[in-house]
């Protein structure tokens, strides 16, 4: 009789260990990409940053002096490998308009930009839930198909409105036309609700409509038809039994739209006036002030990847099997 050894159980069979180093990596190559593309955009953009930092009236011995300073006149490896190595230590570099470190630029604004995004998340996840569960009960076995319609159909549209057009109509008809709230700067509760809302109408739709899908596709399913049968109230088939399951589809989609949402602050923070990165960005890009613009695109390009990170390990956890399947 033949014996075959067996090959010892090693760390990285477990599943759950290759999910993560899966993940890691591709975390790791995609902020790789993102920063080589920041550094690179300085080169790509027309314009002398320096001349435009010192003015059109500034000597040319004190803009090569500058240059010099800033490495600008080493090779571009040159400059990539230093510009890698100020990375890892932390180091921004330095705002060419207002002399202060990139890094307390961004954190004095960063936690105003993260709070308008995750407002607006909040209140598009309470409101696309409740939502899309109402769509699904008006569409069940065609039963008030006219309020299914027209509930799916204004989804369509306003889900497609840009937010700063969003944003254009919600400060001509509230601020402007009623004067009931603000429509700049953060001075308090009430001015959070125009750019809040701005972000938040067109994923709540979005989102409602994947809950009615979702909602649709599970009310077919063999437990649900047991539920049913065994005469449990509709509100405990809907919320104890169809909602969790049709979550799953939501979570992966309103993740994504999280990170548009960060991405959408750019143009919302601009039209209300909002003390964000926004506002920053856009400022240091007519000044040419491109080490604040390489910080502040690392930021929203490293905070969309690490919500993407944050979806993948939550559908695993929800969804065990497909980290197992992927892996």
């Amino acid at each position: 009789m033949t014996i075959v050894a067996s090959r010892p159980v090693t760390l990285a069979d477990n599943p759950w260990v290759r999910f993560g180093l899966r993940r890691a990596a591709r975390l790791v190559v995609s902020v790789w990409v993102l920063v080589t593309a920041a550094f690179l955009m300085i080169h790509v953009l027309p314009g002398d940053p320096v001349r435009a930092a010192l003015g059109p009236t500034a000597p040319l011995a004190l803009i090569e002096q500058r240059r010099e300073a800033l490495g600008f006149n080493d090779p571009l490896w040159l400059q990539y490998l230093h510009y890698l190595g100020h990375l890892v230590t932390g180091d921004l570099g330095v705002s060419m308009t207002s002399g202060l470190p990139v890094s307390e630029v961004i954190s004095a604004r960063l936690g105003s930009t993260v709070e308008m995004a995750l407002l607006a998340f909040a209140v598009a996840v309470v409101v696309s839930v409740p939502l899309g569960t109402l769509m699904t009960v008006l569409a069940r076995h065609g039963r008030r198909r006219g309020g299914d319609w027209f509930l799916t159909s204004t989804g369509v549209v306003v889900a497609t409105i840009p937010e700063f057009l969003m944003a254009v109509g919600l400060v001509f008809v509230f601020g402007v036309q009623l004067g009931w709230l603000p429509v700049a700067g953060r001075s308090g509760p009430d001015s959070y609700v125009l750019p809040v809302l701005s972000l938040a109408i067109g994923p709540a739709f979005m989102l409602a409509r994947i809950v009615r899908v979702e909602l649709l596709a599970v009310m077919q399913t063999d437990y649900i038809r047991t539920a049913r049968a065994k005469r449990l109230r509709s509100t405990a088939v809907y919320l104890r039994h169809a909602l969790p399951n049709a979550l799953t589809a939501t979570l992966t989609i309103g993740g994504l739209l999280l990170g548009a949402l960060v991405a959408g602050t750019v143009l919302v923070e601009n039209i209300f006036a909002w003390p964000g990165l926004g506002g920053t960005i856009v400022q240091s890009i007519l000044a040419k002030d491109y080490p604040t613009v390489q910080g502040v695109v690392l930021v929203y390009g490293i905070g969309v990847l690490l919500i993407n990170l944050v979806v993948d390990v939550a559908l695993a956890l929800l969804d065990p099997r497909s980290a197992i399947r992927e892996s």
